[in-house]
């Protein structure tokens, strides 16, 4: 008891809320840790039969108040309270009918039927772009080792001529159900039939090229339109080229992490992009045109006399093209001002004489520090 959480807390609803508040949260939940839908989450199970527990309690009106008034205690039948606490079914039905009733049969609803249509699993793939195939979208081709249908069997995998026969046990539902007479009422509990695995079906003869299993390994090359705009890290699918499907369920699909190689020359932040391009001192301080790098190739850009170092300018609509519609990001630009380095005498000479000449008015910036100065030592 005092390992338990609150039920409020596991739902994550408010002590107050409303029944609706309370099924829409298990519905939540039950989706999310079920265990036929989380079979590679070995913490699932337990999950969900938390969810369900508080589920149990706080959808019962009498149970509830109970709990709200002692705790945990309230609802536990061996407290003195009366009214058995949870226990693995509801008035007669179990968990899983419950969890079939609000959202239905077949995946990404309830139970998953064994011995219904199967949609197959998704394949992970990795590819790498350049930094402008992943701005303007390319064609690549991608190695996959997939299971496909049996061309020999078509996917029964029973010998070709025989096919699979209806499961005595469960007479080809896949399931079994015991019900439990208690103190508390009746228990239900469903599983999978042991006679057929839960498929339904039992395959006296196997097909020799699949071994029974209705799918063979086969490598396949697949050509992927890869979009445009995409990012580094970033997952899109390729529908209907994963695994194959069962029992007539469809096939999954080719999810494709992209990694996009730095750029020599370009950065990028969402769709803008950034470059830094150097200029001289001379160029900085007489003006001149000079030729900027894009993703799109080279533009002219002025550079206005007096441009300081840091300056940046914006070449709206130059940036990567959005994954959808026709709108694309902007280029910045960031003017660095290159100082020359190992001057010649005849250098230093012409660049002292122009120090000489030069006064406070060629240098406003200075001229303003200068003035700062004054006043804070005044």
């Amino acid at each position: 008891m005092e390992n338990k959480r609150d039920y409020y807390e596991v739902l994550g609803v408010q002590k107050g809320a409303s029944d609706d508040e309370i099924k829409k949260a298990y519905r939540r939940l039950a989706k999310q840790y079920h265990p036929d839908l989380n079979k590679d989450n070995p913490d699932a199970a337990d999950k969900f039969k938390e969810a369900s527990e508080a589920y149990d309690v706080l959808s019962d009106s009498e149970k509830r108040s109970r709990y709200d008034q002692f705790g945990h205690a309230g609802v536990d039948p061996n407290a003195g309270f009366g009214g058995g606490g949870y226990s693995g079914g509801f008035g007669g039905f179990d968990v899983g009918d419950i969890f079939e009733s609000f959202f239905g049969g077949g995946f990404g609803g309830g139970r998953a039927r064994r011995n219904g249509p199967a949609r197959g699993r998704d394949i992970q793939q990795a590819i790498e772009l350049t930094f402008e195939e992943a701005a303007f979208g390319c064609k690549k081709k991608v190695t996959v080792i997939r299971g496909e249908k049996c061309t020999e069997c078509s996917g029964s995998g029973a010998k070709k001529g025989t096919s699979p026969e209806k499961c005595s046990r469960c007479n080809g539902t896949g399931q079994v159900r015991s019900v439990q007479n208690t103190p508390f009422g009746q228990f239900a509990s469903t599983s999978a039939c042991n006679q057929c695995g839960g498929k339904g079906s039992t395959i006296k003869e196997p097909c020799p090229t699949c071994n029974g299993s209705g799918q063979t390994r086969e490598r396949r090359v697949i050509e992927v339109d890869i979009p445009k705009g995409i990012d580094h890290g970033q997952t899109f699918a390729v529908h209907g080229e994963g695994e194959a499907g069962t029992r007539g369920g469809g096939n999954g699909d080719l999810l494709i992490t992209v990694y996009v190689k730095e750029s020599s020359v370009f950065r990028r932040d969402g769709f803008n992009v950034y470059v830094d391009v150097p200029i001289t001192f001379v160029q900085a301080t007489l003006g001149c045109e000079i030729e900027i790098p894009t993703i799109d190739g080279k533009v002219l850009q002025k550079i206005p006399e007096g441009t300081q170092p840091g300056t940046k300018f914006r070449l709206k609509g130059r940036g990567i093209p959005a994954t959808r519609g026709t709108s694309r990001g902007d280029q910045y630009v960031r003017i660095i001002v290159e100082i020359p380095k190992n001057l010649s005498a005849k250098q230093r000479e012409i660049l002292q004489k122009f120090a000489d000449e030069s006064n406070e008015k060629n240098y406003n910036q200075r001229k303003k520090f200068t003035e700062k100065l004054k006043e804070y030592f005044k």
